[in-house]
């Protein structure tokens, strides 16, 4: 069987639905999935309330979460996002939070939108972001925004891409995800990317982190993982995706599609079935109350 790292991204799957979810619901979903066996979680984000009402209570829903884990139980890898200083100095100060995670866009439309940051100053970021971790003790993963292109009419190709990852490597960045933001790619250049960038990631685990409409999931997921990605952000059922990508957006590949996908391809990341189906539940009462979406069976 092989060896591939699923992160569940509740916090993705949350942060643009129009109804507030309690902080207790949200602390008892993150527990579910850690009881489920999700040994990574990217489960909140540090941002200004005004933009993701959302994300208001993550101090809060960490406390509780940290407090609902049953003795002995091994602790998972918990992903906090940040966009900004201010934000950084919140999620190092969170007890639970292990790793944090910044977007970083190579479209200048979107990183604009996103964090109304220019390329020089998100690059100042990183660059603090990796220092301020690594003296804290504390993980660190970059999203390479709109690594499969943009429908924003601007430059893009795989040598953008390449670019930033020759950069992320010589600051010392050891994670990154290749973000489809919009959904737009196909399977086809989902597997091609990751295979032209094989040379510049000597050091680095390199994932995926993929929008697409159901039908396309499964062949996307198996053409990241036959060209070598073993490490794949999903959400249950498909919930959420960027709100500051569009109107047009295209949610989260469903954590069950990835699941089939990987197994069929043979890898299993160890999820339990009896368990995912409490959390399935928990994220169909999420989809009725607080998406006002339908309730998936």
């Amino acid at each position: 069987m092989g060896t591939v790292k699923l992160i569940e991204c509740p916090r993705d799957a949350w942060q643009g639905l129009p109804d507030f979810i309690p902080t207790e619901f949200k602390a008892e979903y993150l527990k579910e999935l850690v009881l489920a066996g999700f040994k990574h979680i990217d489960a909140v984000s540090f941002v200004s309330p005004q933009h993701v009402k959302q994300m208001a209570d993550s101090e809060e829903v960490m406390a509780k979460f940290n407090a609902s884990l049953p003795v002995g139980t091994k602790l998972p890898e918990i992903i906090g996002i940040v966009v900004n200083e201010k934000g950084l100095e919140r999620a190092l100060a969170t007890p639970g939070i292990t790793t944090i995670g910044y977007p970083y866009s190579i479209s200048a439309y979107f990183r604009r939108a996103n964090a109304n940051m220019t390329r020089e100053e998100s690059r100042a970021l990183v660059e603090t972001i990796k220092k301020e971790t690594a003296a804290a003790n504390r993980g660190l993963v970059i999203y390479i925004s709109m690594a499969f292109g943009n429908p924003y009419d601007e430059p893009w190709g795989p040598e953008i891409v390449q670019d930033t990852l020759d950069w992320l490597k010589d600051t010392r960045v050891r994670t990154v995800s290749l973000a489809d933001t919009v959904g737009s790619a196909s399977p086809e250049q989902v597997g091609d990317l990751f295979r032209q960038v094989t040379d510049h990631v000597a050091g680095i685990e390199l994932g995926v982190h993929l929008h697409s409409r159901p039908e396309n999931a499964e062949a996307k997921i198996l053409a990241a993982y036959e060209a070598g990605c073993r490490r794949f952000d999903s959400a249950l059922t498909g919930l959420g995706g960027c709100p500051f990508a569009g109107d047009n957006l295209v949610g989260n590949i469903a954590t069950e599609q990835v699941l089939a996908a990987l197994r069929k391809a043979g890898a299993d990341p160890g999820i339990d079935n009896a368990r995912l189906t409490k959390v399935l539940a928990m994220t169909s009462e999420i989809r009725a109350k607080y998406a006002h979406l339908a309730v998936l069976n």
